[in-house]
């Protein structure tokens, strides 16, 4: 499922479907954009001691929707940010695979260089 507002991209996708991390980047990318900064959170192999060899994830995807935009007017009421773009994988995501996708532009390139947090 994907929403769009005000330059914003929330996408969750369906279970095996891969991050296509271009795409993101692509969204966000712009003339007037002097920076570009990404996010990537995938599946390590370990939890405390522990192996790990995939996440499940699971979500009633409106909600979720929902909170990921309440994020990004959050992040926009913070910084001076051109798009955002962000998606979320449903089902199993194996050990090494992006989960979490972020991508956000911003017109000066200090803010990223001080303030990605």
């Amino acid at each position: 499922m994907a929403e769009t507002d005000n330059n914003d991209l929330v996408e969750i996708l369906d279970e095996n479907i891969p991050i296509d991390i271009v795409k993101y980047i692509n969204h966000v990318k712009a003339p007037q954009a002097g920076a570009v900064s990404t996010f990537s959170g995938t599946t390590r192999d370990t939890f405390d001691g522990k192996t790990v060899l995939e996440l499940r994830y699971e979500a009633y995807v409106p909600m979720a929707v929902r909170c990921l935009k309440t994020i990004c007017l959050a992040a926009r009421s913070s910084w001076i940010l051109h798009s955002i773009a962000v998606a979320h994988r449903l089902g199993s995501v194996p050990v090494g695979e992006t989960s979490v996708f972020i991508a956000v532009s911003s017109v000066h390139r200090a803010f990223f260089f001080f303030d990605n947090n």
